[in-house]
């Protein structure tokens, strides 16, 4: 991302890059139709007996978690319907001032994948279905990760989801380690020390999870102890988002920039640019869409726009967030497009080489380096936008009616009308850059225009006529009288704005205007 840091660096104070929300998923090793079939044959539970069996056990999972409610004291509450359940959570903490621990239960049905009992030529065997179950949605206030969720199925194979914030982890190691920073909502807007923020950040995907996740299990799941001793939950990684976050020096540099990052994001970054941020190459072969919309949230954020490419289940993202931060964000949810260099075995040999990247926990660490990769390349690409609101702001000085403290008002340039640019040609004169000029010199060069035409005969109306021309350029900083003369000379604003409106007029607008025809 150095090209764009060095084009906007003047307006940039930072950059973090940090996991922000991440999915974890544990699977019992009962998860197949013939892995079940084994544990209720090693159970001693009988084929016919499998859906009181299921609901017996989903009857203790909801247990567990009423009676985790009433000693801790915390609200458990049943859902009809889906609800902000993470926004509650977070009233209920800060509400109580929750610090750790636990916060509150909620309970929905939801659709989920389990078993029943079917025969088939004569012979009983277990089938893998779908089907609505309850789910426990357990929220704590964790010491690193802030507010999390544990998310129990409560019927076979009790799948196990947990979601952590890496942004929230962030800012307690920064806490931890005596580094002042300001964040609002999910971002940081200021950091104290980047470098040791990112230090930090960059360790978040080498935590040991699959202990960290087990620790919560063990916690929701009643039957760890029991009926499933002995097992333990294998942890994928559902969902990361890796984010990038250009930390802008105030809300006018980013809002000025950001509309011109989002057009140029939409319309000149097609299937090659989108592949290419995520270290592909698009070929023939390419099975998939890719699909680039852009999604006005000016109900929800301001200033009130994202763009998103989706590729194959995964996203790359831009967004401000808190009007003061650009954000790139990736976010996999198919890994297995992917590789990972890995220690594998061929025809009976070790030895290294890139594979197909799996969900595993170990394979976060990649997910990193692929995600971070795609946020630098996409950020450098957006290096070729130039922030031209200066340009647009010295545009708009000529455009708009100047009322100055005294005297009378001057209306409004026009840079592609034709007598404008009469005027300015008549200033701009070649001859006139030594000396300057005066009334007579730009009487003369108005002489065959419309400006002058009707008052031909008449030089005392000709000479008030281009007094006012020339009271107008100089109330809009166009021209600057000559000290002790009658001499006036164009200003380097004037020189910029004239020149660029008769190229403007001349030369850029019908080229454009045949590229559109």
């Amino acid at each position: 991302m150095k090209d764009f840091i060095e084009t906007h660096g003047s307006k940039i104070k930072g950059v973090l890059s940090c996991f922000d929300r991440v999915l974890f998923r544990g699977y019992l090793p009962i998860q197949g139709d013939f892995a079940m079939a084994q544990f209720l044959n090693q159970s001693s539970i009988r084929f016919n007996t499998l859906k009181s069996f299921l609901i017996e056990h989903a009857l203790e999972a909801k247990e567990h978690a009423k009676q985790m409610a009433r000693k801790k004291e915390r609200p458990f509450a049943y859902l009809e319907k889906k609800i902000p359940m993470e926004k509650k959570a977070r009233e209920l903490a800060e509400q109580d001032n929750i610090q750790q621990g636990l916060v509150c239960i909620f309970s929905i049905v939801e659709p989920c994948r389990s078993y029943s009992f079917r025969f088939e030529k004569g012979k009983p065997f277990v089938k893998g279905v779908k089907r609505k179950c309850l789910a426990i949605y357990y929220y704590f206030m964790d010491k690193d990760f802030g507010l999390i969720h544990v998310r129990l199925q409560t019927w076979f194979p009790m799948v196990m989801q947990v979601y952590v914030n890496g942004q929230e982890w962030l800012a307690r190691k920064l806490a931890a380690n005596g580094i002042g920073y300001t964040k609002l909502d999910n971002v940081f807007i200021h950091v104290e020390n980047m470098e040791r923020a990112q230090a930090l950040a960059d360790r978040f995907s080498s935590l040991n999870w699959p202990w960290l996740l087990d620790r919560y299990a063990r916690r929701v799941n009643p039957f760890m102890d029991g009926i499933l001793q002995g097992q333990s939950y294998y942890w994928v990684t559902t969902q990361s988002e890796y984010a990038t976050d250009v930390l802008f020096k105030n809300r006018t540099a980013l809002k000025e920039l950001y509309p011109r990052l989002l057009s140029h994001s939409t319309l000149c970054f097609g299937a090659k640019e989108v592949m290419s941020f995520l270290g592909k190459k698009l070929h023939g072969k390419f099975e998939g869409e890719l699909i680039t919309d852009l999604l006005d949230l000016a109900h929800k954020r301001i200033p009130g726009a994202r763009v998103k490419h989706r590729v194959k289940q995964n996203w790359l993202k831009m967004y401000d967030k808190g009007g003061m931060v650009l954000r790139i964000e990736t976010v996999i949810n198919n890994p297995e497009w992917f590789k990972v260099r890995r220690r594998v075995t061929r025809r009976g040999m070790p030895k290294t080489e890139w594979v197909q990247m799996r969900k595993g926990v170990s394979n976060l660490f990649r997910y990193r380096d692929v995600s971070f990769s795609a946020n630098a390349r996409y950020l450098d690409a957006l290096a070729v936008v130039r922030d031209t609101t200066n340009k647009v702001r010295e545009l708009d000085r000529i455009t708009r009616r100047k009322q100055p403290t005294q005297g009378r008002s001057a209306k409004a340039f026009n840079p592609l009308s034709r007598e404008e640019v009469q005027l300015f040609q008549a200033v701009m004169s070649g001859e006139q850059a030594i000396r300057g000029f005066n009334n007579r010199d730009i009487r003369e060069k108005l002489i065959a225009t419309p400006h002058l035409r009707g008052i031909r005969f008449d030089a005392k109306r000709q000479s008030a006529k281009v007094s006012r021309i020339l009271y107008r350029f100089h109330i809009h900083g166009l021209i600057a009288k000559i000290p002790r003369s009658r001499r006036w000379r164009t200003t380097r604003f004037g020189r910029r704005v004239m020149a660029t409106a008769i190229q403007l007029r001349e030369l850029n607008f019908p080229q454009l205007l045949a590229l559109a025809a």
